[in-house]
């Protein structure tokens, strides 16, 4: 018995190894929860066409939208841990919306492997459409507040970050505000930029729109004033401790064996640094290039998950 037990475990050992030799021998998919021209979709596509000669075989990008990324993760969850089934995703899809929603499909700290972080965006923009009166964060407070009936603000869907930093802003300058989820930021900012609705915080991604005079930049989200509008406060310059940042990741499914992690990180990591990549990821989308080890990777979304958990309650909202 002792002599088959060995025998079974060292077949266990060779198992990762043998997938690590044959990886990858088919296509590889990057699920993307948002459509494009969405940041993930973004994101997704210059890896991929980078990625693809690197591993000597396609990866293919794949639209899965809906319910606020749910539907995306559900499905790479149940996915076989071979590594050929990988999902890009934002920070809230991980660690908001267990809290936003009741009947999650899954558990996202356990039924998914992070592999790597990939690019973070240190600020959210409020910006309105341009026939909002207007100018500063201040003005839009004050008209925000007399407004009957109450404005519309359009956000990425239920349990996004452009929903939770408004979320915030209303509970901070006692506002009352009409949700209006979209399914991802870019058809949230068509919106507002079509006069549909007239505010949101919109992501970095939208830095052309606002710099061509579609969007009218109210404030920040960040730490700091953000170096592309170094002349727009922050929301935290009128409401201290208010901050709203977002990073965005690779995912697989729960059981994806270490050495398959370690292969892609690697690969990614190798992407991630070529000047060209980081050109064309921070000026199509304004993001910068987020690449940390594994270990403070999870810390990091260890530690988002419980403060969104506790924003979340303290806010008192669920995803609609």
């Amino acid at each position: 018995m002792r002599l088959l037990a060995a025998g079974m475990l060292a077949g266990g050992l060779l198992i990762p190894a043998a997938a690590l030799a044959q990886y990858p021998s088919k296509p590889i998919r990057f699920i993307v929860p948002i459509p494009p021209p969405g940041a993930p979709d973004i994101v997704a596509r210059v890896i991929a066409d980078r990625l693809t000669p690197l591993l000597g075989q396609p990866v293919v990008v794949e639209t899965r939208a809906g319910s606020g990324g749910n539907i995306a993760m559900d499905a790479v969850a149940r996915s076989a841990p071979d590594g050929y089934t990988v999902m890009i995703c934002f920070d809230a899809m991980i660690v908001i919306n267990p809290h936003m929603y009741s009947n999650m499909p899954l558990d996202t700290m356990k039924d998914l492997t992070p592999i790597a972080s990939l690019v973070v965006a240190r600020t959210l923009f409020l910006v309105t459409h341009p026939s909002v009166p207007v100018k500063d964060v201040r003005e839009f407070i004050d008209y925000a507040r007399k407004a009957s009936p109450p404005l519309a603000f359009a956000s990425g869907g239920s349990g996004s970050q452009h929903q939770l930093a408004m979320e915030l802003l209303k509970a901070r300058a006692g506002l009352n505000l009409l949700h209006v989820p979209y399914k991802g930021g870019a058809p949230a900012a068509t919106a507002v930029i079509g006069g549909e609705v007239p505010v949101m915080f919109a992501a970095s991604v939208n830095v052309p729109q606002i710099r061509a005079g579609k969007l009218r930049i109210l404030a920040a989200t960040g730490a700091s004033r953000s170096p592309l509008f170094p002349d727009i406060p922050t929301v935290g310059e009128l409401y201290p401790g208010y901050q709203i940042s977002t990073w965005m990741g690779l995912f697989g499914p729960a059981g994806l064996p270490e050495a398959l992690s370690a292969r892609l990180r690697g690969d990614i990591r190798r992407v991630l640094a070529m000047p060209d990549v980081k050109e064309r990821i921070t000026t199509a989308s304004a993001l910068d290039v987020y690449s940390v080890p594994p270990e403070e990777f999870a810390a990091v979304m260890r530690a988002d998950y419980e403060k969104y958990g506790a924003l979340v309650r303290q806010l008192g909202i669920k995803a609609e």
